[in-house]
């Protein structure tokens, strides 16, 4: 025989009295309708949210867009799983899960809000993240001793929504990792803002090379557009000017022998002058 309690006996009868009651014994302290009603509204709201965030797992972008879709995908099979674990308990306190649609956002405490930007999508998130985690608080302490079976399985989705929670501030804030205090927003979840600025800093970077494309582009010649080279004015061996080629004017180191026997010197030596000139050149050498 037992000896915690004594009457065991009565609490026996107690259990065949209404047997259909399941584990909803005599000794459920709670309003079972009134218990029902609570956790259906806790149902909706994790429906909710599972829509919510199936939504924003299809609709982020961005920089980050990837990253934070997969972190709503995590969030969203969370909360489905909490949808699962409310659903079983109100049957086994013997009442109907209520998954009707058409009155789904008037029991659920969190709100559908779709947002435009990633940011906004995790600002949305996180607001109704903090709801449910102060609702279930409330819900906590209602069922408290007299229903510890709920009382601990909102506890374990509590503990859940405050991780999501924190997730999501991680992503929405820079939090400083030495003090753990916030410090402001990320950038990269603003993303329509980034990609407008993005796009507004290539253009001024196209416009900036082409400017500097035109800068090292040489101005052409005039005249017929064709480029041409300056004439040489260096100096060639012993002092000499050179000419267009760059070969020094060798005509005074030519004798009449040479030239008789070499008539078109000027053309091999690199001068542009017939061998004419040059005859007439040293006859006017040796006249002075």
């Amino acid at each position: 025989m037992a000896t915690f309690i004594k009457d065991v006996q009565e609490i026996r009868e107690r259990a065949m009295r209404k047997i259909e009651d399941g584990p909803v014994t005599e000794g459920y302290r709670i309003d079972k309708d009134r218990a029902v009603q609570i956790l259906n509204e806790a149902l909706a709201t994790e429906i909710v949210c599972v829509l919510r965030y199936t939504h924003h797992y299809f609709m982020a972008t961005g920089v980050h867009g990837r990253t934070v879709a997969n972190e709503f995908k995590e969030h969203a099979d969370s909360e489905r799983e909490h949808a699962d674990e409310i659903a079983e308990r109100i049957q086994q306190l013997g009442g109907k899960p209520d998954f009707n649609p058409a009155s789904l956002l008037q029991r659920s405490v969190a709100q559908y809000v779709e947002g435009e930007t990633l940011g906004d999508m995790i600002r949305e998130d996180l607001i109704a993240e903090r709801t449910v985690i102060e609702v279930y608080q409330e819900m906590i302490r209602f069922f408290g001793d007299a229903d510890p079976t709920t009382r601990r399985m909102l506890e374990h989705i509590l503990e859940e929504e405050e991780e999501h929670a924190s997730d999501l501030s991680d992503l929405l804030y820079i939090v400083n990792p030495q003090t753990g205090e916030t410090e402001g927003r990320d950038p990269g979840t603003n993303a329509l803002n980034l990609k407008s600025a993005q796009n507004s800093g290539n253009r001024e970077l196209d416009t900036s090379q082409n400017i500097a494309v035109k800068r090292q582009e040489p101005e052409p010649f005039a005249g017929r557009g064709t480029v041409q080279p300056p004439a040489s004015n260096s100096p060639g061996v012993g002092g000499r000017t050179m000419n267009r080629r760059g070969t020094p004017h060798l005509v005074d180191e030519l004798d009449e022998a040479d030239a008789a026997e070499s008539p078109n010197v000027g053309a091999s030596t690199g001068t542009n002058r017939s061998p004419k000139i040059l005859q007439k050149n040293r006859k006017s050498k040796r006249a002075a």
